[in-house]
């Protein structure tokens, strides 16, 4: 009897446990795990942004009015589209008044960008403070802190509380320069220019945190050989920047070229975000939708100009 229990517990040890359940493979097993994740994602982009995206579109085919428990749609055509054009006035200045802001604010922000990233991928005394300081206005760039910072409202809510503050950087900078310079009637056009970019360089700086950052993280992954090569060239700091730095981090002089047009276009303080906010504050819903849509094919259009020049002179590591 114990030799043939021995046996049955050899016998039993040699075979392999049964699986239970469906074997899945690693792989798949992963692709499901991730799917889960984005699960949520995918339910909120759905219900919360391509749901109120078509919504959108809709009514900016239709004259809407608001009745008891629902939104009326009377189907109109483009008809919102044609008023946005011909009959408001506003809007199309509003349209030219945005357009020329983005065209002479993009390129200065992308270079004090690059500017300021070289300086903080240098090794110095409080460099962490520095980059801190820059990375600053992502975070407090939205909500009350920068109502408050603009002069919009106070701390209790009321408007015109910081004045003081956000008058600070709006001094005449170009002309006490100038007169310093003893420069004197000069052309009125390149005044007027010089002054309008130097009054609002709070706005220019506050504006350039992410650009910073993703520059920064560019200039860190340039290759040390690169460099050594460079130095052993006898390349100078001016040249190293030229044929080295600026074409290594080309390819993200285009995304930040196309988060700042984005950004400067979707601000809610410009004259077309005000006037389209304003109409939807009015209860315009289908004329609101109709001039946000015009604008937003107006940003796309703008993107499909710029990216193709661009390209251009971008350098791609292969």
């Amino acid at each position: 009897m114990a030799e043939a229990a021995v046996k049955a517990a050899k016998v039993k040890a040699q075979k392999p446990p049964k699986q239970k359940g469906l074997r899945i493979p690693y792989e798949r097993r992963k692709a499901i795990y991730g799917y889960g994740f984005l699960t949520v994602w995918i339910l909120g982009t759905l219900y919360f942004f391509i749901s109120p995206l078509v919504v959108s579109l809709w009514y900016s085919f239709n004259e809407t009015a608001v009745t008891m428990g629902k939104m009326q749609t009377t189907f109109i055509g483009i008809q919102n589209y044609i008023r946005a054009f011909t009959e408001d006035t506003q809007y199309t200045e509003a349209l030219l008044t945005v357009l020329k802001d983005t065209l002479w604010k993009t390129p200065i922000i992308i270079i004090f960008s690059i500017f300021i990233s070289v300086i903080l991928n240098q090794k110095f005394k409080g460099r962490t403070f520095a980059r801190a300081v820059f990375f600053l206005p992502v975070i407090i760039a939205t909500g009350p802190v920068i109502t408050i910072i603009n002069g919009d409202m106070d701390t209790s809510g009321y408007a015109g509380g910081s004045d003081a503050f956000s008058t600070m950087f709006e001094t005449d900078m170009a002309g006490a320069l100038l007169r310093f310079l003893g420069v004197y009637n000069i052309n009125d056009s390149l005044t007027e220019l010089i002054t309008i970019v130097t009054s609002d360089i709070f706005n220019l700086v506050w504006n350039s945190g992410i650009q910073i950052i993703i520059f920064l993280a560019a200039l860190q992954n340039i290759p040390f050989s690169a460099k050594e090569a460079a130095q052993i060239e006898g390349a100078t700091s001016w040249e190293f920047f030229w044929k080295i730095t600026l074409p290594y981090i080309s390819p993200m002089i285009v995304a930040n070229l196309i988060y700042t047009i984005v950004d400067s276009f979707i601000d809610p303080n410009n004259a077309v975000m005000e006037i389209v906010l304003q109409q939807a504050s009015g209860w315009y819903h289908g004329f609101s939708a109709a001039m946000a849509w015009a604008y937003f094919l107006i940003v796309i259009l703008a993107l499909c100009i710029v990216l193709p020049i661009i390209n251009k002179f971008v350098y791609y590591e292969v």
